[in-house]
């Protein structure tokens, strides 16, 4: 049967109308994903953004407050540095055990490095120059242990360093003083007392301490 030719002329309208259609849905479909994934990045950088302002502002502030800082903390120094006696009522430009400016004091008596070899020789130094004849002086070299002491947040660290030495009666009251006079501090846990023939032997189970400096690492933050 022969088709009406108006009818096909509808249809093909129809059909022509509903491509058109569904080429403008097609189309607005596109933009609106678009725009929302768009939408989607534009607030997340925005919120990135906001993120890396916060953290310059923050960084900034703690800069100023630094900066204002640097000031009161050099006149502290000087005062420190450049006082007439020292911690231990030394000579700040004097050259005795007890003498020089206070920053050395106290870098002689908390030393930022592990040197057991200084350690001895300084031990040895003090003891002889109390009169006192070295028996032993114990203690091992841990230098390649302590190499990887934390230094972000260091801590004083201890150094057994056990001691022997022999003098007469009066040399041994005075021993605990001839360690206390030493402007690096000795811990003594044990003491051991011989007596001889107007000789007296003294053994000491000691320990002495250094703290790793700590380092100052200027790094970078990741903001996400």
């Amino acid at each position: 049967m022969a088709g009406v030719p108006g009818l096909s002329g509808k249809r093909l309208m129809i059909d022509k109308a509903n491509a058109s259609m569904m080429i403008v849905i097609g189309i607005t479909s596109f933009i609106v994903t678009f725009s929302l994934i768009a939408c989607k990045v534009l607030l997340s950088q925005s919120g990135y953004q906001t993120r890396v302002i916060k953290e310059k502002n923050t960084a900034l502030k703690q800069l100023k407050t630094n900066n204002k800082s640097v000031a009161s903390l050099v006149s502290s120094y000087k005062t420190f540095a450049e006082a007439p006696v020292n911690a231990i009522d030394g000579n700040p430009t004097g050259s005795s055990a007890r003498d020089g400016d206070n920053p050395k004091i106290v870098l002689d008596a908390l030393p930022s490095k592990y040197d057991f070899p200084g350690l001895i020789s300084s031990l040895e130094k003090v003891l002889k120059d109390g009169g006192y004849a070295i028996d032993s002086i114990g203690g091992t070299d841990d230098e390649i242990a302590q190499q990887s002491a934390n230094t972000s947040d260091p801590q004083p660290i201890e150094i057994p360093l056990p001691i022997g030495v022999s003098t007469d009666y009066a040399g041994g009251e005075k021993l605990l003083q001839t360690l206390e006079k030493s402007i690096r501090p000795f811990y003594v846990s044990q003491l051991s007392l011989i007596a001889g023939s107007n000789q007296l032997r003294v053994t000491m189970t000691t320990k002495t301490y250094y703290q790793p400096e700590k380092t100052l690492k200027i790094g970078t933050k990741v903001v996400k």
